[in-house]
């Protein structure tokens, strides 16, 4: 498939799990890719990858500036980068809340407005946010991380709805539990590593987790220009925990 031929993406949160396997199909599919990360490394099979922390306008105006000159301009935008956050409500103290919702929100807002201006320029753009099935399904011990998700769905809405005059198309996707790195540091954490991991694949009627490359897969069908009239949705790739009771 050579439907990103000819485009610039940029994929935040690009160095590893789902960020890292998004960036790599959309390369594949003839894309050319520049991350963004906190720890973006070397570029390896992707264009370009700049260092930058989506919590700070500064780097992140300095970020998509330099993608934007060095590879001409940006068509694709994958929000993806995001912290987790574990406990009920009372987990987490302010401080906590603020963090978390500077980036997985914040970040997307921060991003988006960075790269509006040469999205507005393309005759292909689309934006992809990385929500998650957490927004909507009552999962235990994720107030935080389910609340920003959630704002994610609605922001995703809105910017589908406001920039539909521009030409931009904005979708999100959620994905269930991923066999990502912060899963495994998340299982690395429990108290029963096995048991936790047991149960976090028993409740996805598929039984087992999510893999990266399927959401990367997803994100890019979502992004490609070939979904030209698909925007203002939440596409779930969630072994099926959203709808099915099996």
């Amino acid at each position: 498939m050579n439907d990103f031929s000819g485009l610039v993406a940029v994929v935040t949160g690009g160095a590893s799990g789902i960020g890292a396997a998004t960036a790599s199909e959309l390369t594949r599919r003839g894309a050319r890719v520049a991350i963004i990360d906190r720890d973006a490394g070397a570029p390896g099979g992707h264009s370009l990858a700049v260092v930058a922390d989506v919590s700070d306008d500064a780097s992140v105006q300095a970020a998509i500036a330099r993608i934007a000159d060095d590879l001409g301009g940006i068509d694709v935008l994958v929000n993806n980068a995001g912290i987790g956050a574990a406990g009920d409500v009372s987990a987490n103290d302010d401080d906590a809340w603020h963090r978390v919702y500077d980036i997985n929100v914040v970040g997307i807002a921060r991003v988006t407005r960075a790269a509006l201006p040469w999205l507005k320029k393309s005759s292909a753009a689309a934006i992809v946010n990385t929500a998650s099935v957490a927004a909507t399904n009552g999962l235990p011990n994720r107030a935080l991380y389910s609340a920003t998700k959630g704002a994610v769905v609605g922001l995703t809405y809105a910017m589908a709805a406001d920039h539909l005059g521009d030409g931009i198309r904005v979708n999100a996707i959620a994905p269930g539990t991923a066999d990502t790195p912060w899963v495994q540091r998340l299982l690395a954490a429990a108290d029963d590593p096995e048991a936790t991991a047991t149960n976090l694949r028993g409740r996805q009627p598929m039984g087992r987790l999510v893999t990266a490359d399927e959401v990367a897969f997803a994100v890019a069908n979502l992004a490609s220009p070939r979904a030209a009239s698909t925007t203002g949705t939440v596409l779930t790739v969630d072994g099926g925990l959203t709808t099915l009771r099996v």
